[in-house]
């Protein structure tokens, strides 16, 4: 195995030195990011798919990138792909005392408390808990891994009843901001000087934000994976989007040329 990870890193600085590929020596560690995200989502894509074959190839995708991430970090002098795995394995032997120390903890809502301790004491320059949470997460993903933070030091419901009565409360606040832009079009400047249309659009906004971080909190509490959940249900959507435009060709029309009282006959027919 060794072997076989030595011999891709030589191809990857290979490509990149002189009279390689000139696409891979112009690449950046900028310019990969969009391909490094892309290929992270198609390893989880062939992971829902339960593709094996697929899967393998994602992971050699995503592995090539990183390399070339620190082939070219390396060429300018600042680190090697040998640091990155020295010090990812001294993290996990460092974060892992109860396989490779003295610890006791055992089970895993433990092992978790531990691994989130340990990681504070190495990061306790961060002035606040939640300092670490990463900001280029998509929200979904972002809002979740921020609730199952602070739920490791007891900042959590008790019971999923009372999520689901912070869900309806949000959809309660979200409906009065949306009546009350309906109640009283914004057309002129409001007390501070902005105009009514972008404070109440602001409202609106901030309100159905408070929603969809209640519902991802929902989503948590019951064990599911908001992203993944939301990942199914666009799938659903699209699969019977397909069959109504299907058939709406058997009938002989085209999307756009029928109003949503046909669409909506369709689509409760085919659902």
């Amino acid at each position: 195995m060794a072997d076989a990870f030595k011999k891709l890193c030589d191809i990857v600085a290979q490509l990149r030195a002189p009279g390689g590929c000139p696409w891979d020596a112009e690449q950046t560690n900028q310019s990969l990011l969009p391909a490094l995200i892309e290929e992270a989502y198609e390893v989880a894509g062939a992971v829902r798919t339960k593709d094996d074959a697929n899967f393998r190839e994602e992971l050699g995708d995503l592995l090539l990138l990183i390399v070339m991430q620190a082939e070219i970090a390396g060429e300018a002098g600042r680190f090697k792909i040998d640091n990155v795995i020295r010090e990812v394995t001294e993290k996990l032997i460092r974060r892992h005392p109860h396989v490779f120390g003295e610890s006791n903890a055992r089970d895993s809502g433990a092992v978790v408390r531990q691994w989130e301790a340990i990681k504070r004491e190495e990061k306790k320059s961060d002035k606040h808990y939640l300092a670490s949470l990463p900001e280029a997460l998509p929200a979904l993903m972002r809002a979740q891994k921020a609730q199952k933070k602070v739920a490791r030091v007891n900042f959590d419901w008790d019971k999923i009843e009372d999520v689901i009565a912070k869900v309806d409360e949000e959809l309660s606040e979200m409906k009065a901001a949306i009546a009350q832009w309906h109640r009283h079009p914004a057309d002129g400047p409001g007390r501070t000087g902005t105009s009514r249309a972008g404070s109440q659009c602001h409202e609106i906004e901030d309100e159905i934000g408070d929603l969809l971080f209640a519902v991802v909190n929902l989503a948590r509490k019951s064990g599911i994976d908001a992203e993944s959940a939301l990942q199914k249900a666009t799938d659903k959507f699209r699969a019977r989007f397909n069959r109504l435009e299907d058939e709406l060709t058997a009938q002989g029309k085209r999307l756009g040329d029928v109003d949503l009282a046909g669409l909506d006959e369709i689509w409760n027919r085919i659902k």
